[in-house]
């Protein structure tokens, strides 16, 4: 097994893992570690193929997802918060009754 085939297998049981775990748990915290996950998958993939055919192309674009995957986060656990304490609960079926 070559080391591109080994990332990308890797990459891919990432992105895997983290959509199984965001459409099987209810909870909101379980759901943004598995999307964080996933996104860690696509950038393993994304540095693998950069590191592949030799450009910097891909690593600089990994920074960039880094960075929003940052805000990303901070911004649905600001939500999160904001919402267990309207609501007493992280679970995302108790927010479908949630009304403006």
């Amino acid at each position: 097994m070559s080391e591109l085939q080994f990332h990308l297998g890797l990459a891919f049981a990432l992105f895997s893992l983290g959509v199984v775990g965001f459409l099987a748990r209810r909870s909101g915290v379980i759901a943004l570690v598995c999307l964080e996950l996933m996104l860690n998958g696509v950038n393993l993939a994304l540095v693998t193929f950069s590191n592949f055919h030799k450009n910097a192309e891909g690593s600089s674009l990994f920074l960039f997802v880094i960075l929003v995957a940052a805000a990303e986060a901070a911004i649905a656990l600001s939500i999160l918060v904001a919402l267990y304490r309207r609501t007493g609960s992280v679970y995302l079926d108790d927010f479908k009754s949630l009304k403006g």
